[in-house]
């Protein structure tokens, strides 16, 4: 099944720009930093240094039934031109807020992002568990 935004973009930073201009159901997610030409914001997103906004944007995401020896090499191409990227962080974490289900998004693939998310969804949860604890310990012991 295709991705609704990969019928009319292949790059993610042309589906960042259609994100953009539709209604956000959700609050659109700010970049850790700024961008190559300076900080990001209303007059200079992120997505405006990207890499892939020069390169084959058909590597960024998969065209219907590809082969899987297909769909590795593109996505290693894809991830080379993100190893470039200056705003790969910026492009990365875009991708884990929304969160992007589809393509390769600031280095990562979608099935290495859902990792990412679980992981962190684990870590935040241990540490809410640490907390917790900490605070039952000082009321035992006040």
């Amino acid at each position: 099944m295709l991705h609704p935004i990969e019928s009319r973009t292949n790059s993610p930073v042309a589906a960042a720009q259609l994100l953009e201009r539709r209604p956000a159901v959700r609050p659109q997610p700010q970049p850790p930093g700024g961008t190559a030409g300076g900080a990001a914001g209303e007059d200079n997103p992120w997505h405006t240094g990207a890499a892939c906004r020069r390169d084959e944007a058909g590597l960024f995401f998969a065209p219907s039934k590809e082969p899987t020896a297909a769909r590795l090499s593109r996505e290693e191409q894809a991830k080379q031109v993100c190893a470039r990227c200056p705003v790969l962080l910026e492009c990365r974490e875009h991708a884990l807020a929304q969160p992007e289900p589809y393509g390769v998004w600031g280095g990562l693939t979608a099935a290495e992002r859902r990792v990412v998310l679980a992981r962190r969804r684990r870590r935040d949860a241990e540490l809410r568990e640490a907390a917790g604890v900490a605070t039952a310990g000082r009321r035992i012991a006040g």
